[in-house]
């Protein structure tokens, strides 16, 4: 068997590259994954050998069982042909044999693994390996990444030659910048760690276009976000949301407006939403009836980070408060998902209690009925105010809402055949939902039923004999 393969000029240079990690970046079909998959099998056919076997092992990991089998196991057989080894289905694993011309042979193993949450890494821990190659790994956790770092080097043994390189090769389409990949490449990057940009596929430099079907990406562009053209054509950082947005009224080149900023002259509403992942947005409501979204203050649990209680979080909030630019701003409102009134079974305090106890002052909306206060913003999303501007707008301080509105918050779409279906209720195990519920108390808050009367027959509530709290 004959395969001829022709590195891109980006993929040459991933090649020629001596690092511990590195990792391909760039549109989808400019051949990332290829160059990948070759780039282990140079590895393997130039290290030194031993007793005349070149050995290497390696983990091809993606971050589900149906991608992996679906995707990365059929690049890899359409290069690396399953007649050169041993395949065992029950092990989900191939041994690749060559007999290179210098008398010597090839033998790399490549053990395949599905890797989604932090738990599955005890799934590397026993692992003995020269490298893993990380497939889409945007999709995968920094915790999995880690530990399949520290599981490389380790085979062959030093006794047997050891490894002439070892470490981590990756591809990926872009993520946003909020993912560990944008920080860990972009922002600190170690000395032993690259990132290798490809150019955008419509570009003059476009790569394994003469791969791809004419005006594939001109064709693929149509109907489009912005958003996701600029990640999977242009090979951008860009956030593209999965799933059914919670809300679809909101179309983000209508309602960011980078000048949105907080005005001291107006009142400053506060939404919370309570629980182990505390989130707050900063909303005013201008003269003209624009609903602007103007700062947040989110938590979002981690490895490292296992979650705040009310009593931190109010801290937390009290000390943004006394910072510019809201030091010395008095004319405050803060509202909060009224199940924090539940009491503890323990002590009998609520979340409302703690906060107050640390100086911050809050009161429950009249529901936390997730249509009505879904309808708050949404109805807003779709009217323009008094002088013919969108009602609602949002800042560039406001990043992770300004996320979970372009659909971060969204119902999850169902594993069924046919027709796409999703979940009736939204995901609210997203990092997106909790910041996205504190900015519909916000709502509920700054504009109580005047947006939802007519829309919920008797939901009418007399705001004017509700208690407001002032910081």
């Amino acid at each position: 068997m004959e395969v001829v393969y022709q590195p891109s000029v980006t993929g040459r240079l991933f090649h020629m590259a001596d690092k511990y990690v590195k990792i391909m970046f760039g549109p989808i079909g400019s051949g990332k994954s290829i160059t990948c998959i070759m780039e282990m099998l140079r590895i393997s056919m130039l290290q030194s050998p031993h007793n005349g076997v070149r050995k290497t092992r390696w983990a091809v990991i993606r971050n589900s069982y149906r991608e992996l089998e679906d995707t990365t196991k059929k690049s890899f057989a359409d290069w690396i042909d399953p007649s050169l080894g041993q395949v065992s289905v029950q092990n989900n694993t191939f041994l690749l044999k060559l007999q290179l011309d210098d008398g010597t042979s090839v033998e790399a193993e490549f053990l395949f693994r599905a890797l989604d949450k932090p738990g599955d890494t005890k799934k590397l821990l026993s692992l003995e390996l020269t490298g893993c190659f990380i497939n889409e790994c945007r999709e995968i956790q920094k915790g999995i990444f880690d530990v399949a770092c520290s599981r490389t080097g380790r085979y062959p043994a030093v006794r047997d030659g050891g490894c002439d390189w070892y470490g981590v090769i990756m591809d990926t389409n872009p993520p946003d910048q909020d993912h560990w990949i944008y920080h860990l490449f972009e922002e600190d990057c170690p000395d032993n760690h690259q990132i290798f940009h490809q150019p955008s596929g419509i570009s003059e430099t476009a790569e394994n276009v003469e791969n791809l079907p004419p005006d594939y990406y001109t064709n693929m562009m149509k109907g489009k976000t912005k958003e996701w053209i600029k990640s999977y054509v242009h090979g951008n950082y860009a956030f593209v949301a999965e799933g059914r947005p919670v809300w679809p009224e909101y179309k983000d080149d209508h309602h960011y407006d980078e000048k949105v900023e907080f005005d001291p002259r107006l009142t400053l509403y506060i939404g919370i939403d309570f629980g182990l992942d505390p989130a707050a947005a900063f909303v005013q409501v201008s003269p003209s009836g624009q609903f602007r979204v103007i700062d947040e203050l989110v938590t979002v649990r981690t490895a490292d980070f296992n979650g705040m209680g009310a009593k931190n979080f109010a801290k937390l909030l009290k000390q943004k408060l006394s910072t510019r630019p809201y030091n010395g701003c008095t004319d405050i409102e803060i509202y909060g998902d009224p199940a924090g009134e539940a009491r503890s079974q323990t002590d009998e305090i609520t979340p409302f209690m703690i906060m107050e106890e640390e100086g911050i002052v809050a009161w429950p909306t009249h529901t936390n009925d997730f249509t009505v206060r879904r309808e708050v913003l949404a109805n807003k999303m779709m009217q323009l105010d008094f002088t013919g501007n969108y009602a609602f707008v949002i800042g560039p301080k406001a990043k992770m809402i300004r996320k979970s509105l372009s659909g971060g918050y969204c119902y999850k779409r169902l594993n069924v055949s046919g027709e796409e279906r999703f979940k009736d209720v939204p995901d609210k195990a997203s990092k997106y939902s909790h910041c996205g519920d504190a900015v519909q108390y916000a709502g509920l808050g700054a504009l109580g039923d005047a947006e939802i009367i007519g829309g919920f027959g008797d939901q009418e509530i007399d705001y004017s004999t509700t208690n407001r709290m002032i910081v």
